[in-house]
């Protein structure tokens, strides 16, 4: 690192002014709204890195109290390219994963030092680089060994659950046990994005249920006089305390994620209630219980477009995936049972129920829990932002945040377009080869996009009253269309038209979620993606990485490696003197319009990001109600002088 680029740095740090809330918006401690956009960073943090475990590679597990996520999201001597790359391109915020088996892969109380001083070194780095940082403690479908990420394997231990029998059986989907990577490419055994559908199946379905109610639901699940849910609550929590710990005196950390797209498992449901996924077997907690004592199960099967288009048989051999000396503790509460060798309800609406009143998630579950999450981390820092999360399908309906949540919360729901996403589908006419047919059919998915995070957004104005919201997760598949645009890079294409489809889905999200005001993270910055659709993000064969290893060819291009760069670099006010009343970019015209209403007690310049990949010959400015202070190339600082700063950006 030169000395120049040392002292571009601390001019980053210098930068970065505290934020907190106030009037539904982020705001600085110079008294200016601030739009966060960034990018999550990165995907395969999921995994371990040594050894290096990609979902697709087979794995038992065996080792999964001596892995190691030091190097995860990228080896400490690639950190400083990749955020230099990630500032230049606009983006002023990560958020930057973690997981709990990460910190505590050892066993209960046995934290990775080593990732721990890692992790905080990469934070430090991020800051130094100009980027705000919201530390995500990551998951899906609770952990690696039932077809996600997240939590250490010794849960499933805790809980008597014996995850060498998950996939045989049924109870769980795994990519590691269900993909033959000398095959590659698309497998019928492993359909695309069909990891999701974890949430449904039995290993999902108890350790949730365990983990937000068991206290109530399973008062007999206890291990050394201690039960569940306080077991794995407070380990999580320690886990999030040892990190927060290490970043305590790093002012750029804004706060803490409480938990990625949590699940609420069999709570809330009756026992014969149908849990139903848009691909995959259609379960009720009865079905997944039985399986989970040794019962074969027949259930019908749903696919994106077709609903029930057949059925399934599972755990045909009668595999019981309960350890030895170990049971159901559902069961052993009377909840159900097996008679003549079928399993029968004696309980229906055990679930739905908390000493006889009907539970709801997100007061009974979320509220308490969210409150647990805040004390911990606040205990070191007081300031520290709660990115509060509940399940993903109830935010994007709108609802599912319950009242009284912890003061300083933040609405971090995830958006994305689920055709585009699930379908891996993204068929529309180029922006230069639009007629007025299809001008008309980009308008209406636009609004359509608006219309759903405008839902989202109406959680978070009813969050405490007027939270902001910050979408924690947004983007597109990069393998869209049969990965046609990695073939046509094989074959030596190169240019913007290769990512044609990709820019335009992209910059109708981001006009979306700049008509609404929202901050955003895009799902995400793989460092070791590639250009193949069986690596992609080394997770689950998502490949929704803005940057590709395979792409970096050039050096001495400062875009190198990056994935329609065009459609997620663009000019946004990132610190407005007052309230952002509207900003609204024309990829086409390459005219950028804002408007802000000046607020007497912000002290600080209006800041507008204006990238070279959108003004590649320089633009110029008119300001009305305020004047140029400071012009950087890619940052104009502007101070207002009167109530309404207008501001256009052209082309040259």
């Amino acid at each position: 690192m030169s000395e120049r680029d040392d002292k571009a740095r601390g001019a980053a740090v210098a930068s970065l002014t505290r934020i907190g809330l106030g009037g539904g918006a982020f705001r600085d401690e110079l008294g200016r709204d601030l739009m966060l956009r960034g990018v999550n960073f990165g995907g395969d943090s999921k995994v371990p890195f040594s050894p290096s475990q990609p979902t697709y590679l087979p794995t038992d597990f065996a080792d999964h109290r001596t892995v190691s996520f030091v190097g995860r999201p990228a080896p400490l001597d690639e950190i400083d390219s990749h955020f230099a790359r990630l500032r230049r391109w606009g983006f002023n915020c990560l958020r930057l994963l973690t997981t709990w088996e990460a910190v505590e892969h050892a066993g209960p109380g046995l934290y990775d030092d080593a990732y721990l001083d890692y992790y905080a070194e990469v934070c430090r780095r991020a800051g130094a680089h100009g980027l705000y940082v919201l530390v995500d403690f990551h998951q899906d479908a609770w952990a690696r060994m039932s077809g996600g990420d997240g939590a250490p394997g010794w849960t499933f231990e805790a809980a008597g659950l014996d995850f060498t029998r998950f996939h045989a059986s049924g109870a769980a989907h795994v990519m590691q046990h269900a993909y033959d990577p000398v095959l590659g490419g698309r497998q019928d055994s492993y359909p695309v994005m069909s990891w999701s559908g974890n949430y449904a199946r039995p290993a999902n379905g108890v350790m949730w249920t365990l983990f937000f109610a068991g206290r109530d639901l399973a008062p007999g699940a206890t291990v050394a006089g201690v039960h569940l849910q306080d077991m794995f609550q407070d380990h999580y929590l320690g886990a999030m305390q040892a990190l927060a710990a290490r970043l305590v005196g790093m002012d750029h950390v804004l706060g803490f994620d409480s938990l990625n797209e949590p699940g609420a498992g069999y709570i809330g449901k009756a026992l014969s209630d149908p849990i139903v996924r848009y691909r995959g077997p259609i379960w009720s907690p009865l079905d997944g219980l039985a399986l989970l004592s040794g019962l074969s199960c027949t259930l019908p099967v749903v696919a994106p477009g077709q609903g029930i288009c057949g059925e399934t048989r599972l755990n045909t051999d009668g595999i019981s995936v309960w350890l030895p000396g170990r049971e159901d503790p559902f069961r052993a509460a009377g909840v159900w049972d097996i008679r003549e060798g079928q399993a029968v309800a004696l309980k229906e609406d055990h679930f739905k129920l908390r000493s006889g009143q009907p539970i709801d998630v997100a007061r009974d579950c979320m509220a308490p829990f969210f409150h647990r999450v805040a004390g911990t981390v606040r205990a070191l820092r007081p300031d520290w932002l709660l990115f509060a999360e509940v399940d993903p399908f109830e935010a994007f309906m709108g609802h599912g945040f319950p009242d009284g949540c912890p003061p300083n919360t933040v609405n971090a729901s995830h958006w994305y377009d689920l055709t585009t996403l699930v379908t891996k589908r993204f068929e529309f006419g180029g922006r230069h080869v639009l007629t007025g047919e299809t001008r008309d059919t980009r308008a209406a998915i636009e609004q359509s996009y608006v219309v759903e995070m405008g839902r989202i957004k109406s959680a978070g104005d009813r969050l405490n009253g007027e939270a902001p919201t910050l979408l924690g997760e947004c983007g597109i598949p990069y393998d869209l269309n049969g990965a046609e645009a990695y073939r046509r890079w094989a074959e030596g294409e190169r240019g913007p038209q290769l990512w044609e489809s990709h820019t335009l889905a992209l910059d109708m999200m981001y006009n979306a979620i700049d008509q609404l005001g929202l901050s955003s993270t895009q799902w995400n910055y793989t460092a070791s993606n590639r250009n193949d659709p069986m690596i992609g993000d080394g997770w689950n064969q998502e490949d929704l990485s803005i940057w590709s290893a395979d792409q970096a060819t050039t050096p001495d291009d400062p875009n190198s490696g990056g994935r329609a760069v065009e459609g997620f670099c663009r000019p946004f006010v990132r610190a407005a003197q007052g309230r952002l009343v509207q900003q609204r970019f024309d990829r086409d015209s390459g005219v950028f319009d804002a408007e802000i209403e000046v607020r007497g007690t912000a002290t600080g310049p209006t800041e507008i990001y204006v990238p070279s990949v959108q003004y590649p010959n320089g633009y110029d400015l008119a300001v009305s109600g305020g004047a140029v202070v400071r012009n950087d190339g890619q940052i104009v600082s502007i101070a207002a002088d009167g109530e309404t700063l207008v501001v256009r950006v052209t082309r040259r």
